[in-house]
């Protein structure tokens, strides 16, 4: 595979009629509901029992019991041997990976139409958005992230010049994966209240802590009275499910150390996220309007290695470029439009140059753009 995306590609000459590209592709925009649920269901279902046989690890955990035995190792609850932290840090990553799945789909809520998969988004919250404290409001900033005179500029949240600044920046972006959780714990346990109260809470609240942007100067727009009601029915499950939590904890029905697990867990989560985040654009340019094509450059597509590229890039978004070109196509149409896009497109098609050979080449690129343009 050619790797001429690790150099920055020239402006391309060709045109791009999206009207013909989407009749490649025109059956491929209606959203498969038994795929919808059965994938969601499955991943945060794998999650939960992975975080349940590790919270009981000590205990009689018939789960580790079992798989213990069927790799031939004693079984002891009262002291773990080496063969049963391992498959403890197993566990660990499975559900970890299993939830962070179950996540991102929240990536696919601000897409679908409403009313494409019934019951859907409110699954999806009560079983994932607000156990994870990133309720679905969160994310609807992302329709700017879409919009053509938005995209790239101070009014996308999503988008930072980090091959064009300081390698540290790169770093502070990955380091706040870690105080994400306590934001999340603060936003929703004590500015939740004091917003309904105060108007200044709830403004600084609303502007600056219910995104999830990677720029941190972002600020959001105020909420229209219709979302407004949205945000506090979301905000008040979330206060509720933190306040259950701490009688839970209080009572010790719950263990102290859930939070070690939980934390840990919302961490590799995030910080999994954040990495994904790293692979999708090429973050060369400083704000200036950019046009389509521009923006189909800009972002990176990942169609082979699919087993290990589905694991950090999940639900459609390894083809993030593909995505960008038809942002209401399901995730489960993406790799299949990709194949018929790659054979039927012409063999100068900008679509082609946003092929990336992989992750790490990405990752390497970025990084070293940012010292080159940064000097840093």
């Amino acid at each position: 595979m050619s790797t001429s995306v690790l150099v920055a590609p020239p402006s391309p000459q060709v045109e791009l009629s999206i009207s013909q590209t989407r009749s490649i592709v025109k059956d491929l925009f209606e959203p498969k509901a038994a795929i919808y649920w059965t994938d969601f269901l499955c991943s945060i279902g794998i999650g939960a029992a992975g975080f349940a046989a590790i919270e009981n690890f000590r205990t009689e955990n018939r789960l580790v019991h079992w798989i213990c035995q069927g790799l031939g190792l004693s079984w002891s609850a009262q002291q773990a041997t080496a063969g049963q932290w391992a498959i403890a840090g197993v566990l660990f990553v499975v559900h970890c990976l299993a939830f962070y799945r179950a996540a991102l789909f929240t990536h696919e809520l601000v897409h679908l139409r409403e009313g494409a998969v019934r019951g859907f988004r409110v699954a999806w919250n009560l079983l994932c958005g607000i156990p994870f404290l990133m309720p679905s409001f969160l994310y609807h900033t992302h329709v700017h992230h879409h919009v053509r005179r938005q995209y790239g500029t101070r009014d996308d949240g999503e988008y930072l010049p980090l091959a064009t600044g300081p390698r540290w920046k790169i770093l502070a972006y990955l380091a706040q994966s870690f105080v994400i959780p306590a934001v999340a714990v603060l936003r929703f346990g004590l500015l939740t209240p004091l917003s309904w109260v105060s108007p200044s809470f709830r403004r600084f609240a609303h502007r600056r802590l219910s995104s999830m942007v990677i720029d941190p100067a972002y600020v959001r727009p105020e909420p229209t009275g219709e979302q407004l009601r949205v945000w506090r029915l979301q905000e008040a499950a979330c206060l509720i499910y933190l306040l259950t939590l701490g009688v839970l904890l209080l009572t010790q029905v719950l263990p102290w150390t859930w939070i070690i697990h939980a934390y840990a867990t919302g961490v590799a989560v995030i910080l999994l996220n954040a990495i994904r985040t790293l692979g999708a654009h090429r973050y060369e340019h400083t704000g200036e309007e950019m046009s389509f094509v521009d923006q189909l450059l800009d972002s990176y597509t990942f169609p082979t290695n699919p087993l290990f590229n589905e694991l950090w890039a999940p639900v459609g978004l390894r083809y993030h470029a593909l995505h960008h070109f038809f942002p209401s196509m399901p995730y489960h149409a993406l790799g299949k439009a990709h194949r018929r896009l790659m054979r039927r497109l012409p063999a100068d098609s900008p679509y082609r140059k946003t092929v990336a050979p992989g992750l790490w080449a990405v990752l390497r690129r970025l990084w070293r753009s940012a010292q080159t343009q940064g000097h840093s």
